[in-house]
């Protein structure tokens, strides 16, 4: 499974610090950071039951860094629809957000 973090890491020197610190402090866990993305994303690939966000999250924080776990894009949505104004609106927005 793999967690996906927005965070303010800007640095390449620092996120090797902070890759360093998770993975002395989470064995199981492969860190890595996109600070090309505009969220300085921070994906973290584990292997265990499940992961450990809030601690990871309060790692980052003890080092001054801010980190959110993003949701996942692959969870489907639920539509509530009342009429086929709904529906196309709906659609349009869906459409609008679509990269």
């Amino acid at each position: 499974m793999v967690e996906v973090f927005k965070t303010n890491v800007r640095d390449p020197d620092t996120a090797n610090m902070l890759m360093d610190e998770i993975h002395k402090t989470f064995v199981d866990y492969k860190a890595n950071f996109d600070l090309e993305d505009c969220d300085k994303i921070l994906r973290v690939k584990f292997t265990t039951a499940s992961m450990q966000s809030s601690t990871l999250i309060g790692l980052l924080k003890s080092f001054g860094y801010y980190g959110e776990v993003l949701p996942d894009d692959d969870q489907p949505v639920n539509l509530v629809l009342e009429d086929s104004d709904d529906i196309n609106n709906q659609a349009e927005t869906i459409i609008a957000k679509t990269p």
